[in-house]
């Protein structure tokens, strides 16, 4: 990745932290599986009070299903998030002793953790680094960017990891949804306001409709 536009990022958000509310890995761990096709500000409701009904593993993976599920209902795709969470739970009692695995070999094990999932789980749980977080944000302004062609979340991630120093792989998915809500949006979005423009392969090909 050009070191242009991290350095650009940075100083525009000097502090981006992740916006899902937790207090430690189990609650990151549900949020972020909550949050798949879902707005952090809805999830950040939802748990207010589910963190406070389930506290332990074994509080997940011991609950009803039914009751879990009305529980996260206002979530998309509950149904699955809810199973996923119950046997996530009851997996990390059986085989990692009731501890969540620190590693993305064993974490994408888990019942609804993927790579994003596992990424954000490793760096703001546990802060280590193993790659990446694409999410839908990271997808669309690094192609905007011209930073890949890929669609695939992994090979985007790939591609990314091949531009920008390991040390720096943590922070780039913060930095890129606090640009993406509020400059780079999917739709109408503020290139004449946007830091990256000079750099942005998009830009370069609409800026004629953004200069009228």
């Amino acid at each position: 990745m050009k070191s242009k536009i991290l350095d650009l990022l940075k100083n525009q958000y000097p502090s981006p932290k992740i916006s899902l509310n937790f207090n430690n890995t189990l609650e990151l761990l549900v949020a972020t599986i909550l949050s798949a096709q879902c707005t952090d500000k809805q999830v950040n409701i939802v748990t207010k009070l589910l963190f406070k009904k389930y506290k332990t593993v074994n509080d997940y993976a011991t609950a009803d299903l039914r009751i879990f599920e009305a529980a996260i209902n206002s979530v998309g795709f509950y149904h699955n998030k809810a199973k996923n969470i119950i046997n996530t739970s009851k997996k990390i009692l059986s085989v990692f002793n009731g501890k969540i695995p620190e590693s993305m070999d064993k974490l994408i094990t888990l019942p609804g953790v993927a790579r994003k999932t596992a990424n954000i789980i490793l760096f703001h749980g546990f802060n280590k680094i193993e790659g990446i977080a694409v999410d839908t944000h990271v997808k669309r302004i690094s192609q905007r960017l011209g930073l890949t062609i890929n669609t695939n979340p992994d090979k985007i991630e790939k591609d990314l990891m091949s531009l920008l120093p390991k040390k720096e792989w943590g922070i780039l998915n913060n930095l890129i949804i606090h640009h993406g809500r509020t400059i780079c949006t999917a739709k109408n979005q503020k290139c004449g306001e946007c830091v990256l423009s000079k750099l942005c392969h998009f830009y370069k090909i609409n800026k004629e409709i953004y200069l009228l």
